[in-house]
């Protein structure tokens, strides 16, 4: 397992391993630990304490409510979607002159798909590796979001524990959909997958609606 170090002391991994015996909480930060591992009832715990409620109206949302895109939030000099590619891929190369900040190509072995891509910054290439919010925004607006102060949700969406670089068609085909209609393709990442949307929920205090919960449930329990 590739584990990366972030300005400021942020350490996070770059897969998590499937499998609830090996379940990874994600990302802890100022720690030096970089995981934490997580069993199907830690996660199941965790589930048990959110919030059950229905979804709010989507009414209001919008993509700036949540701040500028991929701001450098950490202020490492690297924006954020550069960080997770950094973080999330192997073999990088940079753009010279940008302190190892701007990937140009690199390889990514997909989570969600279980595919290795090859990513290529450019206009017809960049878009074939997408940084995922594991939580959407349009879902955390609608499930407790739209009562945070506007700095709460920049930080939420540039929390690299709500982050993965993933397979561009996959995040599209995800959009804004939460565990009751969206899963990875790839059954054996899912008890991760949603041990980490456990994790970010648990974080920022969001609800889960009760369709929600049944699904992350049926998937803990194969786990």
């Amino acid at each position: 397992m590739r584990v990366r170090r972030l300005a400021g002391g942020l350490a996070v991994v770059a897969a998590l391993a499937a499998g609830c015996g090996g379940l990874q909480a994600g990302v802890e930060q100022g720690t030096d630990k970089s995981t934490t591992p997580v069993k199907a009832g830690d996660a199941r715990k965790k589930l048990d304490k959110l919030s059950v409620k229905g979804r709010a109206p989507r009414t209001g949302f919008e993509r700036e409510k949540f701040g500028p895109a991929w701001a450098d939030v950490d202020r490492n000099g690297c924006d954020t979607r550069n960080d997770i590619l950094k973080r999330d891929m192997r073999e990088e190369k940079f753009k010279a002159g940008t302190h190892d900040c701007i990937v140009l190509t690199g390889v990514l072995d997909d989570p969600y798909s279980g595919k290795t891509i090859k990513f290529k910054r450019g206009n017809d290439t960049s878009m074939a590796v997408q940084i995922d919010h594991v939580i959407p925004l349009s879902d955390a607006w609608q499930k407790g979001a739209q009562q945070w102060a506007a700095g709460k949700r920049r930080e939420f969406a540039n929390d690299p524990l709500n982050l993965m670089a993933v397979d561009g068609p996959l995040n599209g085909q995800k959009s804004d959909s939460d565990a009751a209609t969206w899963l990875p393709p790839r059954k054996g990442y899912r008890c991760a997958y949603i041990a980490r949307q456990i994790d970010v929920k648990v974080k920022y205090a969001l609800w889960v609606t009760s369709a929600e919960k049944d699904a992350m449930e049926r998937v803990l329990d194969g786990c």
